[in-house]
């Protein structure tokens, strides 16, 4: 009869490890990848953070090896943010779709408007039932031309924008975010549910970064326009007011800071910049990429947009710098100038009133100074990156946990 005794130790298998916890995923799709570097950026950092994986979706042109190095999922996209044509808008629809039934993500993060629009259809198409598609933020970085403007295009778009924000907010677990609430207040006039879009202010900006700086040591006084040069934010209106005001004696100067938008018909030229520079007192300075360096030679901050804005963030990293500032009175620019506190607000597209104003603030500089510590003391209250950041991750906790994730 054998025996199995042995004098070796009975080994059992050891039990199965358990799979790893899956982390919930979060999908930005946005237009440009320096877009997303200058405005959602801190806000998928914190994400991150708080136990989320991030996918970044996005046409790549110089910062994909950014976003990589920063720990998020890189989806390159071949589209633009204008221009693409009917067949070109159809086949980023149809690969914005491939891309989320591949990705499977808890949260959708549709930054800007197109976005929100291309966003929405994919979703509709990758997830034809609601009950199996993610939860989707819908951020509306500003009403702006698509809303306001006559042309015929924008005539078209608009009722595919309501579309796609109705969409957003009538989501089982969906939400459309603003910038300000003059907004909030537009989309509920498009039938938006009240409760569904909320008000969080951008994406904030650094205030350890952006301190307060002392006015520039210097003869005369320096503004400077901190933006895309396009004819939309104000740029030959400034010009104009600055070339005024020097015709008439003032020693004024302005500095234009930000590069030119081939994909905005409403760009400025190189060339039209360059010859701007070459009149007394002007001077284009291209892309900046420390914008701090700007606001360390102007004593005021410009934006005379000629539309309504989301929240400009050159205007709240000038606040932060303790910049005064005049802006045109739209919505956006009125969130962060308070009309003779923090800065003046004038009616878009009047030179003259601009210039005014310029002369009014270039000849107070106690004024100055008085309207710098108020923007400052406001963004530390309202406009700070830490509050942005827990504003947004709150939002996609309760996304998270409608859907049954926590």
């Amino acid at each position: 009869m054998a025996h199995f005794l042995t004098s070796e130790p009975l080994t059992r298998p050891k039990p199965a490890a358990p799979p790893p916890e899956r982390r919930p995923k979060l999908l930005f799709l946005i237009t440009e990848d320096w877009f997303f570097c200058s405005h959602p950026l801190p806000i998928a950092r914190a994400a991150r953070e708080d136990g989320l994986d991030v996918v970044v979706a996005t046409r790549v042109r110089a910062h994909g090896e950014r976003l990589s190095a920063e720990g998020f999922a890189v989806r390159p996209l071949p589209w633009r943010r204008r221009g693409d044509g009917l067949f070109g808008a159809l086949a980023a629809i149809f690969a914005i779709a491939r891309l989320y039934r591949a990705e499977r993500p808890d949260i959708l993060h549709h930054v800007a408007l197109k976005p929100v629009l291309f966003g929405a259809l994919a979703r509709r198409l990758a997830f034809p039932r609601e009950r199996n598609a993610p939860a989707v933020v819908a951020s509306v970085m500003g009403l702006g031309s698509g809303f306001s403007s006559r042309e015929w295009w924008a005539r078209l778009l608009r009722p595919a924008l309501r579309f796609a924000l109705s969409l957003a907010a009538g989501a089982r677990s969906g939400r459309v975010i603003v910038e300000n609430g003059e907004d909030r207040a537009r989309l509920a006039g498009f039938g938006a549910a009240p409760e569904r879009v909320l008000v969080i202010c951008g994406s904030g900006v650094d205030t350890t970064r952006f301190a307060p700086q002392p006015e520039p040591e210097e003869e005369g006084v320096t503004l400077a326009l901190v933006a895309r040069m396009l004819r939309e934010k104000g740029v030959l209106d400034a010009v104009e007011a600055v070339s005024s005001l020097r015709a008439r004696g003032f020693e004024v100067r302005l500095l234009l800071a930000g590069p030119t938008d081939p994909d905005n018909k409403g760009s400025l030229s190189e060339e039209a910049l360059k010859a701007l520079s070459k009149e007394p007192g002007i001077l284009w300075l291209g892309p900046v990429a420390d914008v701090r360096t700007v606001w360390r030679r102007a004593a005021i901050a410009l934006l005379p947009s000629t539309y309504g804005e989301g929240l400009p963030k050159a205007l709240l990293e000038a606040a932060a710098s303790a910049r005064p500032i005049i802006a045109s009175d739209v919505p956006g620019c009125r969130e962060v100038v308070r009309h003779g506190e923090t800065g003046l607000l004038v009616p878009p597209g009047d030179a003259k009133a601009l210039a005014a104003a310029i002369a009014e603030l270039a000849g107070d500089p106690e004024r100055r100074l008085a309207m710098g510590r108020a923007g400052r003391a406001l963004v530390e209250e309202r406009f700070s990156e830490r509050h942005v950041t827990r504003e947004t991750l709150a939002l996609y906790r309760a996304l998270l946990a409608e859907r049954g994730n926590e």
